[in-house]
């Protein structure tokens, strides 16, 4: 008789479900939000910046700030996806998203997807990138 371990014992791997989550929530970013960001050039970027500078003041630094979040939906979605840099991006795009959310809860609305992104950016962020990731290629190479 088939025991019910025997057929989930190849899927209980922690590092195949951290590619999977990293590749579905990379793509959905970057095809969703950074795709169009990074390439609204600095007219949508200063737009972005003004989430923040609005927030904090710094209105002169609303281009920057829109650049870092269209850089951290765009370019470091993709090194999430890839688990390059992964920690340092999921911050990137926790930080972005968490500026996302505050705003919307200024505004009193829920920021569902906003707060979606932010958790995935902190589990990422706490978790790494797992084993199969250019981050722990290189890991292994400084090991040896």
């Amino acid at each position: 008789m088939l025991k019910l371990h025997h057929l989930f014992k190849n899927y209980s791997n922690v590092d195949i479900g951290l590619l999977i989550i990293r590749i579905v929530f990379g793509f959905f970013m970057v095809y969703n939000h950074g795709y169009g960001k990074i390439l609204g050039g600095p007219e949508r970027w200063e737009r972005l910046g003004n989430a923040l500078t609005s927030i904090i003041g710094f209105e002169s630094l609303q281009l920057f700030f829109g650049l870092m979040a269209s850089l951290s939906e765009s370019v470091f979605s993709i090194f999430i996806i890839l688990g390059f840099l992964t920690r340092i991006s999921a911050s990137f795009l926790g930080f972005t998203m968490t500026i996302a959310t505050l705003k919307h809860l200024m505004k009193y609305e829920l920021p569902e997807m906003a707060i979606i992104y932010l958790t995935f950016s902190f589990l990422i962020f706490i978790s790494g990138p797992g084993k199969y990731s250019i981050d722990n290629l290189i890991l292994k190479k400084f090991k040896e």
